[in-house]
């Protein structure tokens, strides 16, 4: 019996009928953990549902997701009610969750903090040993697996972008429990190799559990000890792991790395071109400059008539001999000894002048002091009374009896009061 063959769409319709038959399907209870968390702008939930051994891919949209209570991560322990079914276009079974609880963080989870805290407090994440990558690499490594789309990117960027770098990949597995090992030996291979000045790790996207190598300790201070730049590019833009804070530098995506540790020919090229316009519009406006100040020098007096300059010069000599004829040495002696002449006698003229001022001058002074000398005036028939060694001027200071010296020009007398009167 001849058999009608059947499209790929109608075996999934098929399955997802079949599915939708079965009542254990249509209402499960799953206890799992969630892994490889994406929230799309639309607001619908797609992850990954695990335990040690297996995985389903689950969604759930928009509407149950807004009334959940909590905010779903990797390494969530959750409780999840839903149904199972067929996606026709892909051909693959996923949970449709209607509910998800909270029951705890997953053990991967739990050893990513564990190991980020430890690593964090023994200083590896600081900025401070971040190192800059080198501007124009000669060579860069790529530590990655040899077959997957992370390297293909890596090398069309970066050809694209700078060919003049060549790129050494350091091949490695990027998942399972060997890869932390190989991780390390190709850091190492690349750090023995005199040729390459910058190091890109990392690979493609994938779960947490695809991921885990990168969060690796061993890994972490194969980094640290790299005496090249790193650049961590794991995963996609929103997966981190610990490479990403042990790195130099985080790329969010291999393609990313490749655009960060070269330059943009094109944008150097159009950077050079302004330039050269630049130095072209410079070079111009100073060959302008310099044309016209020559014009005008070749064009002034001096130039135009330079006997004139001569002749100006030949007036200065002129006057510059005249002048020094008049400093010679022999010229100003004697014309000092006359200046000393002249001030000699012009000295002596002055100095009698003022001696015969003094004379006057002195006498006059004697005769007026002759005339206020006290003795002078006593020797006319005044006297001096003194009372107790005191001038007496009143005679309201006297009374009878008192005792008085009286100082006449040529001596003194005592003398005793007999009476008083006043005004004869």
């Amino acid at each position: 019996m001849e058999r009608t063959p059947i499209t790929v769409s109608a075996l999934n319709a098929y399955l997802k009928a079949k599915f939708d038959a079965d009542r254990q399907l249509g209402d499960i209870l799953l206890k799992a953990e969630v892994s490889n968390f994406k929230r799309n702008s639309s607001g619908h939930l797609y992850f990954s549902l695990k335990d040690e051994n297996s995985q389903v891919s689950a969604v759930m949209f928009a509407g149950p997701a807004a009334s959940l209570k909590f905010r779903p991560k990797d390494g969530d322990r959750v409780l999840v009610e839903g149904s199972v079914a067929i996606y026709v276009p892909y051909g693959q079974y996923q949970v449709y969750v209607r509910k998800m609880t909270d029951v705890g963080t997953g053990d991967l989870w739990l050893e990513y903090e564990r190991l980020k805290q430890k690593l964090e407090a023994e200083g590896l994440f600081r900025p401070e040993r971040k190192r800059p990558l080198p501007g124009f690499p000669k060579a860069v490594g790529v530590v990655t697996s040899p077959t997957g789309a992370a390297v293909r990117d890596v090398i069309n960027i970066i050809g694209r972008r700078w060919p003049l770098a060549r790129i050494i990949v350091y091949p490695t597995s990027v998942q399972g429990t060997e890869a932390k090992d190989s991780i390390v030996r190709a850091i190492a291979k690349a750090n023995a190799d005199a040729r390459v000045d910058v190091l890109i790790v990392g690979r493609g996207g994938g779960s947490i559990e695809d991921l885990w190598p990168f969060n690796e300790e061993a890994v972490a201070y194969a980094i640290r000890d790299s005496k090249l730049p790193v650049v961590s590019a794991v995963g996609h833009e929103t997966d981190f792991t610990i490479a990403d804070f042990v790195a130099d530098l985080r790329a969010p995506t291999p393609s990313g790395a490749a655009e960060l540790v070269v330059p943009d020919r094109r944008a150097l090229l159009d950077q050079l071109d302004v330039l050269a316009r630049k130095l072209d519009y410079v070079l111009a406006k100073t060959l302008s400059a310099a044309r016209d100040r020559l014009s005008s020098v070749a064009s002034s007096y001096v130039f135009r008539t330079p006997e004139r300059l001569l002749e100006k010069a030949s007036v200065r000599l002129a006057h510059l001999d005249e002048r020094l004829d008049l400093v010679r040495p022999d010229r100003l002696l004697a014309d000092r000894k006359a200046n000393l002449g002249h001030a000699e006698t012009r000295l002596s003229s002055r100095f009698m002048a003022i001696l015969a001022a003094a004379g006057y001058a002195y006498g006059r002074c004697a005769g007026r002091l002759e005339l206020v000398n006290p003795l002078s005036i006593m020797t006319r028939g005044y006297a001096v009374i003194r009372k107790d060694g005191r001038i007496v001027r009143s005679v309201d200071e006297l009374v009878q009896d008192d005792h008085l010296d009286v100082r006449l020009s040529d001596g003194s007398a005592d003398c005793r009061v007999l009476a008083v009167r006043k005004g004869e």
